[in-house]
């Protein structure tokens, strides 16, 4: 079984306009496909860091000198860098996909399509699992995870069916969860229990915080001229990635100088996201919701 095909990864790594002698960042690892689409670009000089939090990742590490694995978050990229002692680098890509390997092993809790204990936790080290949210938030506090994360049209009624049933007893497998969200269910079962297990995943991980504090710190070590690639899935990180470029922060706020003149840090050179073709989707169907969203740091 591959760990993960690299979705839109022609179009991800060209994006880049890697540069042999460069220093590159995959800040999502995973299974290693873009990061080994970059070092065939790199020469001997070049360089490239790798980030995963996830220890199934460690066992995709590839024997290559040019090559280091962050075992972190990429939410630490900044210190990272740092311990390295590198200032800047030529150019950063990141897949904020859940990987294929995630998804179809059962205990890791991410699918709805298993029976197993709902975990969701990319670091399995991490302390708040899924199981430990839906026992112990507040209706209101749910009501927003699902509405937020997972545009769930009844978000209020879940919430509070959740509420009532763990009262009963605890919520521990996604057979229980998924009993219980059934009867809420409105339209396609598959989409409606995806957008549920999405905004779970989400806040599990804390991935729109993560998100935030990643952008930000790529804009400080990102040298003049240099390239940032980010492929999201939907639409609240791809909101985030938008503003992000247009403006240099996730909320978008267009900042100007003293003189009224609006401050880019950032050119956008994808006007309109990148999208799969037809025939990537017809070989991995959860391509089908990516989007490539291309930037260049301002300066020379």
């Amino acid at each position: 079984m591959a760990y993960h095909l690299p979705v839109l990864a022609t179009e991800s790594i060209d994006a880049l306009a890697i540069a042999p002698d460069g220093i590159y960042v995959d800040a999502t690892f995973g299974g290693g496909g873009h990061s080994r689409l970059i070092l065939d670009k790199l020469g001997p000089k070049g360089r490239l860091l790798g980030f995963d939090q996830d220890e199934d990742a460690l066992a995709n590490v590839p024997d290559d000198e040019r090559f280091t694995f962050a075992h972190h978050n990429f939410r630490f990229l900044k210190r990272f860098l740092r311990l390295h002692g590198i200032r800047e680098v030529h150019g950063i890509l990141a897949d904020l996909g859940v990987s294929s390997h995630q998804l179809d092993v059962a205990e890791r809790g991410f699918s709805y399509r298993f029976e197993a204990n709902l975990d969701m936790r990319m670091n399995q080290q991490g302390e708040k699992s899924a199981a430990v949210l839906l026992n112990t938030y507040e209706p209101e506090a749910l009501q927003e995870v699902f509405s937020k994360y997972g545009e769930v049209r009844n978000a209020r009624s879940l919430a509070q069916r959740i509420f009532a049933e763990r009262h009963h007893r605890p919520i521990q497998t996604i057979g229980e969860f998924v009993g219980i969200v059934e009867p809420l269910i409105r339209g396609n079962r598959a989409r409606y229990l995806s957008q549920v297990f999405q905004a779970l995943r989400i806040e599990v991980n804390d991935e729109m915080g993560a998100l935030q504090e990643f952008l930000e710190q790529s804009l400080e070590v990102l040298r003049p001229g240099g390239r940032i690639a980010i492929i999201a899935y939907h639409s609240v990180e791809d909101r985030m990635v938008k503003n992000f470029l247009k403006a240099g922060n996730v909320e978008g706020k267009q900042e100007k100088d003293y003189y009224g003149n609006i401050n880019r840090p950032i050119n956008v050179l994808t006007k309109k996201a990148v999208q799969p073709s037809e025939e990537e989707i017809a070989r991995n169907p959860r391509a089908r919701s990516a989007k490539l969203r291309v930037g260049e740091k301002v300066g020379s």
